[in-house]
């Protein structure tokens, strides 16, 4: 089964932790959260020590390998000659750190991910407890609530009890307002043309293509409706979309790479854009749903996150306020 619209079941849950101390993490904590998650995963589901996981058997049957290292199926048709298909998670982060003792995480699943949600419950807690950042800050899990694709919450776990779920939806795709604002909360990052696109050369074209591709390979690899459409025909079409307002700035962030032994550049673009929706049907439902899968790179721990909101066209414009 195909769809000629982006269909991607996905299921939200925040995570609630309390510390006995301020809260103390780094300025962005997400490479920190996902490091010490993915340990932790490992630790719990590893039967195979000092293995590679490309080379154990048990690679294709391990949730730490499909949720982390994510290799594609032997008869994969897509993404042949990459070694890891995207992961099935994102992680979304608070804006700004809590100055008191709570705090909470959002984990957004994909797919068949849903199925390893216990697993990642246990890890999480295990990483919490085991303490997260350079000055390994303790954090207690205490509840978690499952989110609909509204924002409502209802609690799902509290004592180590964790109650039955609602199945997983693809987001439902509202009516196209006239005029919307895409808010970039974690960084961006798109590479051109072997260049990562700053605010002086941002644009539709680049962005939408990276959603698309992020789109349909989470599609292909974790869902069962994979996404049939003319890519090259949206990709060209979308070159021809002008953002008519953009209020970005480039965010320098580095991160400490324990598997590279080494800091890496993860900075990006944070900040605005305005978009007429006239001649943006074909896009406006891969925008909507690109709020829960994040576009770029370093998705998992919470970078290229977005929201989309109805916005006023610039003054100037014929289009009336949105009310």
């Amino acid at each position: 089964m195909s769809s000629a619209y982006p269909i991607v079941p996905l299921k939200s849950y925040r995570f609630f932790f309390q510390t006995i101390e301020p809260v103390r993490l780094p300025d962005y904590p997400g490479s920190a959260w996902r490091g010490a998650l993915g340990h932790a995963l490992k630790r719990t589901v590893c039967v195979v020590r000092n293995t590679p996981c490309s080379q154990c058997l048990l690679k294709n049957a391990c949730a730490y390998s499909y949720v982390f290292e994510t290799p594609p199926p032997a008869d994969a048709e897509k993404m042949r000659k990459y070694t890891a298909a995207p992961h099935p998670f994102v992680l979304r982060l608070p804006e700004s750190s809590s100055i008191d003792s709570n705090y909470n995480l959002d984990l957004i699943l994909f797919g068949h991910g849903q199925r390893y949600f216990p697993y990642l419950i246990h890890a999480l807690q295990t990483a919490g407890k085991d303490g997260i950042g350079g000055k390994r800050q303790v954090f207690d899990l205490i509840q978690i609530d499952e989110l609909d694709t509204q924002g409502n919450s209802r609690s799902i776990y509290q004592n180590g009890a964790l109650l039955p779920q609602q199945p997983a939806l693809s987001p439902p795709v509202p009516d196209m307002p006239a005029c919307v604002e895409l808010t970039f909360h974690s960084p961006l990052r798109i590479k051109h043309e072997q260049k990562n696109l700053t605010p002086s050369d941002f644009n539709f074209g680049a962005l939408f293509s990276t959603l698309l591709r992020r789109i349909s390979m989470i599609s292909y690899f974790h869902t069962d409706t994979p996404l049939e459409t003319d890519f090259a025909g949206l990709t060209v079409q979308a070159r021809q979309i002008e953002i008519v307002e953009q209020q970005l700035q480039w965010y320098d962030w580095t991160r400490y790479s324990s598997r590279q032994q080494t800091e890496m550049n993860l900075g990006g673009l944070v900040g605005s854009i305005k978009l007429d929706t006239k001649g943006l049907d074909a896009f406006w439902p891969y925008l909507w749903l690109g709020q829960w899968t994040h576009v770029g790179k370093a998705t998992s721990m919470g970078l290229g996150a977005y929201s989309v909101k109805p916005a006023s066209l610039p003054v100037g414009d014929d289009e009336a306020s949105i009310p």
